[in-house]
């Protein structure tokens, strides 16, 4: 009788426990999210490396959810190479000054083993490692070169014709000469929004 109440007990502690765990499983589904950048190309989701680069995630969706990034546009195009956005300054059309604005604060470099490929999210920054801000770009192909030197801290799961269409706008000189990236139309971030994982837009 004894082992009877024994065994009933350790099968009600492994049920007990069975439920925790399913409730903690949902829980970090729950807390999964991603980001989706609305163009007029169309969407593309961005997944995080929260473990890799979690203050520059977590500084990411502050941004975004703050609508920060609303109205900017991806201001430089490098065919084959990247898109790049996220300056608040892009909010206002030929503004000469476009590339050099931020939050008014910096995030220090996360510099990750994550590769730059096709779709990945990285943090632009100027010569000094730990000027990130606000400003980030999405590779159009592989880019080793920067791997260990930029923060990634996400990758396009959804969207990768959308980048393509955007990464393919004709662009002109810009105005020092020096780089073929202007682009010859506005490609303005209509909208960044953090949704669940679940919620957001599939391939």
């Amino acid at each position: 009788m004894r082992f009877m109440k024994m065994a009933v007990g350790m099968l009600v502690a492994c049920v007990a426990a069975s439920i925790l765990l399913k409730g903690a499983e949902a829980m970090a589904e729950a807390t999964d999210d991603v980001a989706v950048i609305q163009t007029k190309f169309g969407k593309m989701v961005i997944e995080f490396y929260g473990k890799d680069a979690p203050n520059t995630v977590t500084n990411f969706k502050k941004l975004a959810k703050s609508g920060f990034y609303d109205g900017t546009t991806f201001h430089r195009i490098v065919d084959g190479f990247m898109i790049q956005g996220g300056d608040p300054l892009s909010k206002t059309p030929d503004n000469p000054n476009v590339g050099t604005g931020g939050p008014g604060w910096n995030v220090p470099a996360e510099f990750n083993t994550n590769k730059h490929v096709l779709g990945v999210v990285s943090m632009a920054r100027s010569s000094d490692p730990n000027s990130a801000g606000s400003q980030f770009f999405i590779c159009l192909g592989n880019a080793s070169f920067l791997d260990g030197q930029y923060t990634a801290f996400g990758k396009l799961i959804a969207g990768v014709d959308v980048l393509k269409k955007i990464g393919s706008v004709p662009t002109k000189m810009d105005r020092f000469g020096r780089e073929k990236s202007v682009p010859v139309e506005r490609v303005v971030i209509e909208k960044i929004t953090i949704v669940p994982r679940d919620k957001a837009p599939k391939e």
